[in-house]
């Protein structure tokens, strides 16, 4: 990355702050939003609102002409990716699994994220820590969802998780996807088509689960609100500029490092702010899940750095 090219070091910061800290929140958002707003239509109509945003914004603002057929296609595939099945599902997971205990499956993303990053970006073979960090970092949530009453905690529901794992692997097929693609010409505006497209995809499906007639405005609570509100703006206008900014700034390997950080704040908000169980089965899959995770990103990182 040649000089003019390099981001100032205030835009970084602000970057990871917001896909290390506010996105780490966003799980626990998640759950009081859908506490009286169904998930898909909750989903589909945050991401909606926030691209629109951001779309008008980069138009009329920034001056940026309306993008081109293929745009739209190319925004769409990542849409689909990143916001219709991996945050989409997720948002239906948390129905069944706690806030905090989403976060450590969906970290697994760490864990895919090197494995396509090897399969399908040529990068250097995974040596013996990083098969060891995989078998660790699955092991881990394996432990989430193996049944029995042990270590103070019932396990997660298998539904939930397996859900959940899918989604983490969908996003990272997303993540590699944009990298290949390589820069889009206007950032933001790019970023924007791919939720406006994947808020109208979700919310189709909100309409054909039954979710739109099920649903009355009159019944949705200030919490749900409130959490709605800051989900749109914090999680998806926000936290996903700059997470997909980050991915034409940053290497994956950096990128995994989200998973360290997003987990341990989603759980610290779900125990202190929604009483979920903090069992010592929790802890010790969550220590599993993060070593493994550690241990895979710092062996890449020395091998590319």
């Amino acid at each position: 990355m040649t000089a003019p090219e390099r981001p100032s070091t205030l835009r970084l910061v602000l970057a990871w702050a917001a896909v290390y800290l506010i996105w780490g929140s966003t799980y626990l958002g998640i759950r009081f939003a859908i506490e009286s707003i169904p998930p898909f239509l909750m989903a589909g109509s945050r991401h909606f609102l926030a691209g629109l945003l951001l779309y008008l914004w980069s138009r009329l603002r920034q001056g940026v002409p309306a993008p081109a057929w293929g745009d739209w296609v190319r925004a769409a595939g990542l849409g689909v990716l990143m916001l219709v099945t991996a945050n989409g599902a997720t948002t239906w997971a948390e129905q069944l699994v706690p806030s905090g205990l989403t976060a450590l499956i969906v970290c697994t993303s760490a864990l895919w994220l090197v494995l396509l990053d090897w399969l399908w970006r040529g990068a250097a073979r995974p040596g013996g820590r990083t098969v060891a960090g995989l078998v660790a970092g699955f092991g881990g949530v394996a432990l989430l969802v193996v049944p029995g009453n042990f270590a103070g905690g019932d396990h997660v529901d298998l539904v939930g998780a397996v859900v959940l794992t899918g989604a983490a692997l969908s996003w990272s097929v997303g993540s590699i996807y944009a990298i290949k693609l390589g820069r889009p010409k206007h950032a933001t505006l790019f970023v924007s088509q791919q939720m406006i497209v994947a808020g109208c995809i979700l919310v189709a499906v909100a309409g054909m689960s039954g979710e739109l007639n099920a649903f009355s405005l009159a019944s949705v609570t200030t919490t749900s609100a409130t959490a709605y509100l800051y989900l749109a703006v914090f999680g998806s206008l926000i936290s996903y500029s700059a997470y997909f900014w980050l991915i034409r700034h940053t290497t994956p390997d950096r990128l995994a490092t989200i998973s360290y950080v997003n987990p341990l704040v989603a759980v610290i908000l779900g125990w202190g702010l929604a009483d979920e169980a903090l069992s010592a089965r929790t802890l010790v899959a969550g220590a599993v899940i993060l070593l493994a995770v550690g241990l895979i990103t710092t062996t890449r990182v020395r091998r590319t750095g």
